[in-house]
């Protein structure tokens, strides 16, 4: 189960008209991005407000118009929440569930206020199934306190083996708490030893460590350990009712440092079924760090910028392209200045324009089209313009001196149209007798430059398609003969006439719009990318 669309309308808590569109392949975890008071977690209460219409989640109780209309309009209808789901609308999905029983497991909650301080249960008492939801928090206000709940379900999965299996307890322990503990060491250094004894008073779950030579109970541990105990628990519980759920985790990095917030994310991750999806509004740099790197293809993550006029104005967010601008952006929002530490992992000196803005941007036609067409799958790596072909060769060698030394991992490679000797033709051949006779660091592109790239018939036809043109390929076919050798540098009036496009453009821009399109399943980008990377 995944959401592919929402909407927000009608003035939902701080959002005027708001609607998130993942597409039609939505991707297993969308990740909330943006400062604190964006509207992030009002995303969650919304979907939460359209369920609970219908059967509530939690414990704590629905809340009124003042908590789910910006206006405090009266009798604000959940009829202004609207989700589609890959399989179909809200209504269809939770009639589905309805027939196996399962309808309040379409989400499941965790609010960002979790902190259980105390753990020590005196008396045993029947706890109602999982898949019904109905304790916790019931919106993002709410403190989500499930762990004596999950405490109490734990050593019901513990005696419910132990019985099925008619197996002594040490087997049971293995098998119920090995499965936890294996999630858990991959965050922290602890480990589950026992679940206590309700009836002698030891109602609580002992652990160890490596440094410590006694077990010690839960209420000994920091906040942030008991934060990913409470959240790895309630999730190794639900993990065989909520096989096709959408799971909401708001903030779930609370009192956690970076190193662990990567590893938890990743655990979270392989705790959820596969045909779940994730949902998570953030702000932790180690989460972004999973995302950025191992999660990489399974997320989208959709931001939310401060300046938006959130209450006046409609907005339609869709998922951000990765490139490594926007990963700088995102950073920013947890690091704010220290985005500077984020180096890339491979620089590629190209011709160009030397000269930086006075922001520090890049100014080079070259530079601006490959970190367009190569930063969302080549994230680690940025195109800067160096001057010219002696230029180019000059800096780059100063760059490969210095920076190799100071950073070990970087790669730092040079890369050179195919139209390096003064007006001269050359061939294939030539091409690759450069290659051959220069550093490894060097690549030379197999098309004479940019424009044989960008004027492509399937770029062109893409774009025309994209801005409904109407584009003249017989007239192309003519004109194009060889677009590996051809100068078409000078012909942008030329392929302007050929795409429908009436109006005088700006040559600079047009072609930087051609290079948004070429995406990596286009021929000619795996064209390009062969000659560079």
């Amino acid at each position: 189960m995944k959401i592919k669309k929402l909407h927000l309308k009608n003035g939902y808590k701080r959002f005027f008209d708001l609607t998130i569109d993942l597409g039609d392949d939505p991707k297993r975890i969308v990740a909330l991005i943006g400062p604190n008071g964006c509207g992030k977690s009002s995303v969650f209460d919304g979907m939460l407000f359209l369920n609970n219409v219908h059967g509530q989640l939690g414990d704590k109780g629905a809340k009124g118009s003042e908590f789910h209309s910006m206006g405090s309009m009266p009798n604000y209808s959940y009829h202004n929440i609207e989700i589609e789901f890959t399989e179909g609308n809200f209504y269809s999905m939770r009639q589905e569930k309805v027939r196996l029983g399962k309808e309040n497991t379409i989400f499941s909650f965790r609010s960002p206020y979790r902190y259980n301080s105390n753990l020590k249960v005196n008396q045993s008492r029947a706890t109602s199934e999982i898949r019904l939801n109905n304790y916790g928090a019931t919106t993002s206000i709410d403190l989500d306190d499930k762990m004596e709940e999950n405490y109490r379900r734990l050593n019901i999965k513990f005696n419910k083996y132990m019985n099925e299996n008619d197996c002594k307890p040490s087997e049971a322990k293995l098998k119920i708490m090995g499965d936890l503990n294996s999630s858990i060491k991959s965050c922290l250094d602890l480990e589950i030893v026992s679940i206590g004894d309700i009836e002698a008073g030891k109602g609580t779950i002992y652990f160890t460590k490596k440094d410590y030579t006694t077990d010690f109970e839960y209420n000994v541990l920091s906040s942030g350990e008991k934060e990913v105990i409470d959240i790895l628990l309630d999730l190794y519980l639900r993990k065989d009712e909520y096989t096709n759920s959408v799971f909401l985790i708001d903030e779930p990095e609370l009192h956690i440092n970076t190193s662990i917030q990567r590893k938890m994310i990743l655990e979270i991750n392989k705790l959820i079924n596969e045909n779940c999806q994730i949902w998570i509004a953030t702000h932790s740099i180690g989460f972004l760090r999973a995302m950025q790197d191992e999660l990489q293809d399974d997320c989208q993550i959709i931001e939310f910028k401060q300046e938006n006029n959130w209450g006046t104005e409609s907005y339609t967010l869709y998922p951000i392209k990765k490139s490594r601008s926007k990963w700088k952006d995102i950073f920013n929002t947890a690091l704010d200045d220290l985005t500077e530490l984020i180096g890339p992992k491979r620089i590629i000196y190209c011709e160009g324009r030397d000269q930086p803005a006075a922001n520090g941007q890049e100014k080079g036609f070259d530079a601006k089209v490959f970190n367009n067409i190569f930063g969302e799958k080549y994230y680690d790596t940025i195109f800067v313009s160096s001057g010219g072909n002696t230029e180019l060769d000059q800096r780059s060698e100063i760059a490969i001196a210095i920076l190799s030394k100071v950073f070990l991992d970087m790669e730092i490679l040079v890369l050179k149209d195919r139209d390096v000797s003064s007006g001269r033709f050359n061939t294939e051949k030539d091409r690759q007798t450069y290659l051959e006779n220069n550093p490894s660091s060097h690549r030379m592109l197999n098309r004479w430059e940019i424009e044989n790239y960008l004027y492509d018939k399937e770029v062109l036809k893409k774009y025309c398609q994209i801005n409904n043109l109407l584009f003249n390929e017989i007239e192309y076919d003519r004109f194009a003969t060889n677009m590996f050798d051809q100068n078409l540098k000078d012909e942008t009036g030329k392929i302007r006439n050929l795409c429908g496009i009436t109006t005088s453009i700006n040559p600079e821009i047009f072609k930087l719009n051609l290079s948004k399109v070429i995406s990596d399943d286009m021929n000619i980008y795996k064209e390009l990318e062969e000659s560079i990377f």
